[in-house]
């Protein structure tokens, strides 16, 4: 057998050792770590690494790698490796792929945080792992002034070829994602399921337009799990690991906001945050972070300026290669219409009326333009904005604008 099928089939053993041990009962990211280390220690006079050895290794050796009595029951009497194969062959039906800390399509920075996933299941692009992103988090039940700043921030990065990360979650999460489609950008949805349990279940054409579009779809959790509480939280420190920084828009005080934030800062991470009205609960976090030293973040500028160096060259020569950054609705918007000329004074009007925190009622609008505008303008006016970008319709007759 020639070196390179023998190595070609180490790896492959390899990749379902890891995958056992993440199957088995009693063992999690760190304890996988350490055994893999101890059991490449034990064998050190052969070519491997300790995954290669999960499979081979007895219940004394697997007991000495740290690992309970009852996992090393479950490697050694062969259920670990019927598991994995089963959830390989699941995972390939699927269209999906898995990472194990050994493959070079695993995250890098991800590596360098406590407790990465030992191994990630996904969807989607691959290779978009590994590209500079910002993780954009926040609340399920955001205002509306909340929802337009992570839309309109995720799209200006994501114009700028920046990935978006976040965990599809309702509200914040869903802006974000959408954002980024918006500008023909990528967006990874980091998930606390597995990637064949969509949850929300409203988001699934979200998330299908996550993979269509190239992005990805991520989880540590194995196919069939379901969304459990406690997978949530654990799941923001992949959301922050794998992000150059976390950006904040609205969290109340005890909310998964704050674990993704302190995931961020424990990871050494940078953490944006966009202020809030201090009358408002959702406020509580982003304007506590700023306070303890996040970046105030109002437009992409303020995170774009803050990025490393050689992450920021390299962004900037592939929108110059690509032609420079260019999105659907043309960056944010403003008073000027294409080419930055002003908008119609039918639409400067109604739009002048409008708040970026607070609904307005048709009515009320209507009432407020009375003797400067009709009704039949009014209505013109409200559906070329909405078409721009520019504002937005919610329940009830009631309007916004987004920026």
């Amino acid at each position: 057998m020639s070196e390179s099928v023998v190595s070609e089939t180490a790896n492959e053993l390899g990749r379902l050792g890891w995958m056992a041990l993440m199957l088995t009962p009693e063992m999690g990211p760190t304890r996988i770590g350490r055994a893999m280390e101890q059991l490449g220690a034990q064998n050190s006079t052969r070519p491997f690494s300790g995954a290669e050895h999960v499979f081979d290794a007895s219940l004394t050796e697997l007991e000495a790698a740290g690992m309970p009595a009852k996992a090393a029951q479950f490697v050694a009497d062969g259920r670990a490796r019927a598991r994995a194969e089963d959830e390989v062959k699941r995972v390939a039906e699927t269209g999906g792929f898995f990472l194990t800390r050994e493959d070079e399509d695993y995250p890098a920075l991800l590596l360098q945080i406590y407790d990465p996933p030992a191994v990630l299941w996904g969807r989607g692009d691959r290779k978009l792992l590994d590209r500079p992103g910002i993780a954009v988090v926040g609340t399920r039940h955001p205002t509306p002034y909340g929802a337009g700043m992570a839309e309109m921030l995720a799209r200006d990065l994501a114009n700028r070829r920046m990935t978006i990360l976040s965990g599809m979650a309702r509200g914040i999460d869903s802006a974000a994602h959408k954002g980024a489609l918006d500008a023909g950008g990528k967006t990874i949805a980091v998930w606390g399921t597995g990637i064949d349990v969509i949850y929300p279940k409203e988001n699934k054409k979200l998330a299908e337009q996550i993979v269509a579009s190239g992005g990805a779809i991520l989880s540590e959790y194995s196919l069939g799990t379901f969304p459990a509480p406690q997978n949530f939280p654990l799941r923001n420190r992949i959301l922050s690991g794998m992000s150059v920084g976390v950006l904040v828009v609205e969290g109340g005080e005890y909310s998964g906001t704050r674990i993704t934030a302190r995931c961020a800062m424990e990871q050494n991470r940078d953490v944006y945050a966009v202020p809030g009205n201090v009358t408002n609960k959702n406020s509580w976090g982003p304007n506590t972070l700023i306070k303890q030293g996040a970046r105030l973040t109002a437009t992409w500028e303020d995170i774009w300026e803050d990025l490393p160096k050689q992450i920021r060259l390299q962004l900037e020569d592939e929108m110059k290669a690509a032609g420079g950054a260019e999105s659907k609705t043309g960056g944010s918007a403003s008073l000027f219409g294409d080419d930055d000329k002003p908008l119609p004074e039918h639409e400067r009007l109604v739009l002048e009326r409008l708040k970026r925190d607070e609904a307005v009622q048709l009515d009320e609008l209507i009432e407020g333009l009375e003797g400067t505008l009709g009704s039949s303008e009014i209505f013109t006016a409200l559906f070329e904005l909405e078409m721009s970008g520019r504002v937005k319709q919610m329940p009830g007759k009631n309007y916004v604008r987004c920026f």
